[in-house]
């Protein structure tokens, strides 16, 4: 097995080969061990041993510093939904995709949103000059007010600074004129939408948890680095804590989506009792099954409190056919087909 066969192919089948140079190595089995001349070693101590040697500089998981449990916390009445009050397009429902300096999701986004059935309208955020910055403020106004669906986004807006993830998309949310038309796209029962980058400056801003741009207090949540203390990139698995939200209408509580995860900045830190008000608000939307960065309670993704604003950390948007044919579990989030189907009530 360990030779140096340079040159050599080695082969996954089903059935025998017929080619005389051929070599048998082994057979796949249901057991998580490899046997090699009658010796087992289990796949989980060669992995530890495999890693042992770098955990110490850089540990490939550490487990979370905040474990109290919050299952004694009973949810509230189902939330009234409000449907959208306004002309869609015939085409489908318009979404403003705002790409800022370093943003680096957009075209996944918007393909995403295409493939659901609707009209993307991506928009550079430029900021050169002084005058770039209020010509920007003044178009993206305009454009949210055309919308139906305004979606924020993954990335590393302007390199995470200044100090910290996403608080340049932030102060141009908290923006006089645009908290105005973003208020305005709430009255008439819009959509809002932030991953990642997205979801840091959704939480930055006040949009979430509260629903309203400026809303945040000393005691407010947010998104703070890693446990790991570096940035990580992995598949993990997510589990739908709860469904009131046009966002969330196919998905079951306890339904599990395997999803793509990059980010430093990931772990949600929120107090116990601003924690225990979401839970009992019906605004958790999504919890990790295996915490991969250390946030509070497992929280992964939230909803304002109508359910019209998500935020979450997960790449929903990298899913496509025939995309990490090597994952288990369920990779496809539709959290786009459930916004788009919103405005066709």
């Amino acid at each position: 097995l360990f030779a140096l066969n340079y040159g050599s192919v080695i082969v996954e089948t089903d059935g025998m080969i017929d080619f005389p140079d051929a070599m048998l190595l082994g057979c796949v089995t249901d057991d998580a061990t490899i046997t090699i001349n009658g010796t087992g070693m289990k796949l989980e101590a060669l992995q530890q041993a495999y890693d042992a040697r770098y955990a110490k500089v850089y540990p490939v998981h550490v487990e979370p510093q905040f474990d109290e449990k919050m299952e004694e916390v009973k949810p509230a009445a189902q939330l009234a939904a409000s449907g959208y009050v306004g002309e869609v397009p015939a085409g489908g429902p318009v979404v403003c995709l705002p790409v800022f300096p370093g943003s680096n999701c957009d075209y996944d986004t918007a393909k995403a949103f295409r493939k659901a059935g609707a009209q993307v309208e991506p928009f550079i955020f430029r900021n050169l000059t002084g005058s770039d910055v209020l010509e920007s403020i003044r178009e993206l106004c305009v454009r949210i007010d055309r919308c139906q669906i305004l979606a924020f986004c993954g990335g590393f807006s302007c390199g995470d600074e200044p100090d910290g993830s996403g608080k340049f998309i932030a102060s141009v949310i908290g923006n006089e004129q645009v908290a105005a038309a973003i208020g305005r796209l709430q009255q008439r029962g819009g959509l809002i939408l932030g991953i990642c980058n997205g979801f840091q400056a959704l939480v930055k801003s006040g949009l979430l948890p509260y629903g309203k741009v400026g809303a945040v207090t000393p005691d407010s949540p947010t998104l703070f680095r890693n446990d790991i203390n570096r940035h990580i990139s992995l598949m993990a698995e997510t589990e739908v804590a709860d469904n009131p939200s046009p966002w969330l209408a196919s998905f079951k509580p306890g339904e599990r989506h395997t999803i793509a995860f990059s980010h430093g900045e990931g772990k949600f830190v929120v107090s116990p009792e601003m924690a225990r008000q979401l839970f009992a608000n019906r605004q958790v939307a999504f919890r990790y099954v295996e915490n991969p960065n250390g946030s509070h309670y497992d929280i992964e993704g939230i909803t304002s409190p109508d359910g019209h604003i998500l935020g979450k950390m997960g790449h929903s948007e990298r899913y496509e056919q025939n995309l990490f044919k090597n994952i288990s579990g369920n990779r496809c989030q539709s959290i786009f087909d459930n916004a788009v189907r919103y405005f066709k009530k």
